[in-house]
């Protein structure tokens, strides 16, 4: 019998993403000094390196070359494991975890499910390479969700980074970004006692329906309340993943169910697509429609994936919070910098496990929001892309990102202008100014186009990921969950993390490496628009010093510690910034562009 789901599971294609993920394992572990490679030979394209299993048994040798921000850009071709006896051993990065396991300090306990989450991204990562459709050039002209389908390679710091434990292989072909299967979503009726719904003014609950299911599917819905023997007015439409319903509600609320407190009404007529944040749906039936994204329980990259009911009544303030303040920036205005804003939310406690607390991963299983489209956002000659995109090489080591600098009218030097003029710049203003922050990591950043080159930015996830540092600021009920007191070394510290260390450190790389400029080069672009900003904005000049993006190092921030730690949780959602895991310092790549004040001996009055 042959299952034409496993197809990809070859042995060649499962060699190649074992070196590719071996590769990745080095580079990160190294970057996070947790893997200390010894030089073996100087080569004038990298040096030969080499590290040792815990064991003493087996040895990895490899060539690499470290870019700025101890970024280790390893050949993978280069990398081999011999024995003791010099034997040549087949590469398997199983087996690289579980020989690096007191060095990667993973608890005996998460082990398991660290390798499961491995895996499952080896897994992932075959299908990628089995089914690549289209070349970095080529892709760089595609579509919007032609290019959101073909990522290959998720979260660029985190190793295990597609683990989405809890699907079974029909799952993955079902509801995976990469199999791209369009599929309906499923709606049920729960009942006012527990379940809300909170909206932003213009999407009041009627109008959201109207617009998401049209008039003939509430009224089908409607009836299916009505013949469950209940009245319509006291229930909440609200949309749920089908695999969320068969493989979580249908269980854990069952009581619920058969209470009619929950009754299943339909699906939608239009298909969804699910996207790289893997319970975001973009409708593809209906482009301009809003996004879903619903509590999703598969344990992915450190968490289990749910949305929690209690912070669904607040992500609508949340927004018109953001929208209120932003809106009337003339600097944000001109340069096109927005949110899609998380416009309304409906929620379901589950009355049985309140008692286990509001973060328990059981308490976050059933709630859903709507977020604005893309294609609300743009003009008729602009196209978007996931800023995730510009970090994408294809099997043949093409870069996308070069791609599009090709296919533009401008050398690379311009385009990199343009791009951090529209990323980059408005994060200043929102930092100096508002003193908050963003997760702008690139599967958070959707990119508008016009010739293939940056335009402006849109910025989504804001409701979860958003951090208030700005302690004088008057924020209303539900916004004020947002406010975090820390130290101004861990506020500047965001934007070393998120924007330097987590995106700049591989975009930087990949333009010396494919797009003929100098990582030097990049980073001096970088302290061009942070000091053409900064003139701009002569206001804020205490600030400036006070969160000085100059300094001459920064702590190292290591994503990977967390998860290897508690794959299940790698972080205190009550007070993240407490668990990050600082070890070490990086040197700042733009430090030797600061420009040094030079303060005259000349007394003005006498002058």
């Amino acid at each position: 019998m042959t299952n034409t789901n496993i197809l990809h599971l070859q042995l060649d294609s499962w060699e190649y993403v074992n070196r590719q993920l071996i590769k990745k394992a080095i580079s990160e572990f190294s970057h996070e000094l947790i893997l200390k490679p010894v030089t073996v030979e100087n080569k004038v394209s990298g040096n030969r390196y080499s590290i040792t299993t815990d064991d003493l048994q087996y040895v990895y040798h490899f060539e690499a070359k470290i870019f700025m921000l101890d970024h280790w850009f390893v050949d993978a071709d280069s990398i081999s494991k011999t024995d003791e006896n010099d034997n040549e051993i087949l590469l398997d990065a199983l087996q690289f975890i579980t020989e690096f396991k007191s060095k990667l300090g993973i608890p005996d306990e998460f082990l398991a499910t660290y390798l499961e989450e491995i895996t499952s991204t080896l897994s992932g990562a075959a299908y990628k390479y089995t089914n690549e459709e289209f070349s970095a050039a080529e892709l760089a002209l595609q579509s919007f969700q032609e290019i959101e389908h073909a990522m290959t390679e998720g979260h660029p710091c985190f190793v295990a980074n597609n683990g989405r434990i809890g699907f079974t292989i029909n799952d993955y072909h079902s509801y995976a970004p990469e199999t791209n299967k369009p599929f309906n979503i499923f709606w049920i009726a729960a009942h006012k006692k527990y379940a809300t719904y909170t909206a932003i003014e213009s999407f009041e609950y009627k109008s959201l329906l109207e617009n998401e299911l049209g008039p003939f599917k509430i009224a089908a819905f409607k009836q299916e309340i009505e013949n469950n023997h209940c009245n319509v007015d006291d229930y909440i439409l609200m949309p749920v993943h089908p695999w969320q319903w068969t493989n979580k509600v249908v269980h854990v609320f069952a009581a619920d169910i058969a209470q009619k407190n929950i009754i299943l009404v339909g699906q939608s007529e239009d298909k969804f697509s699910a996207q790289q944040s893997i319970r975001t749906l973009f409708n593809i039936s209906n482009p301009h429609k809003l996004y879903t994204k619903t509590a999703l329980s598969i344990l992915n990259m450190g968490f289990m994936r749910g949305l929690s009911p209690y912070y669904m009544q607040s992500t609508p303030p949340i927004t018109q919070w953001i929208t209120d303040l932003l809106e009337n920036d003339s600097y944000l205005n001109a340069n096109g910098f927005t949110m899609l804003g998380e416009v309304a939310t409906v929620g379901y406690h589950n009355h049985y496990y309140e008692v286990l607390g509001k973060t328990n991963p059981h308490n976050k299983m059933l709630s859903a929001l709507w977020r604005e489209s893309p294609f609300t956002k743009i003009a008729s000659n602009q196209r978007v892309l996931t800023m995730a995109a510009l970090l994408h090489v294809d099997a043949k080591e093409n870069s996308l990102v070069a791609g599009l600098i090709k296919a533009s009218p401008y050398n690379a030097t311009t385009w990199v202008k343009h791009y951090l003029k529209a990323y980059l710049a408005p994060l200043l203003h929102c930092f100096y100014k508002y003193e908050f922050v963003f997760m702008p990591h690139g599967e958070n950043l959707i990119l508008v186009l016009e010739n293939h080159t940056p335009t402006y930015a849109l910025m989504k996830d804001i409701t979860e990921e958003v951090i208030v540092f700005n302690k004088e600021m008057e924020l209303p009920k539900h916004v004020d969950r947002l406010y975090t007191e820390t130290s101004d070394k861990m506020k500047v510290l965001s934007i070393f993390t998120d924007v330097f260390d987590c995106f700049f450190r591989f975009l930087g790389q990949q333009l010396d490496s494919y797009a003929n400029l100098s990582e030097d080069r990049f980073w001096k672009l970088v302290a061009d628009c942070i000091y053409e900003y900064q003139e701009e904005f002569p206001e804020f000049k205490d600030k400036y010093e006070r969160y000085d993006l100059f300094v001459d190092e920064f702590d190292r921030c290591c994503l990977n510690r967390l998860q290897l730690g508690n794959t299940k949780q790698m972080l205190n959602l009550a007070d993240p910034i407490e668990s990050l895991k600082l070890v070490g310092t990086l040197e700042n790549p733009i430090a030797k562009f600061k420009k040094r004040t030079i303060i005259s001996n000349t007394i003005s009055a006498f002058s």
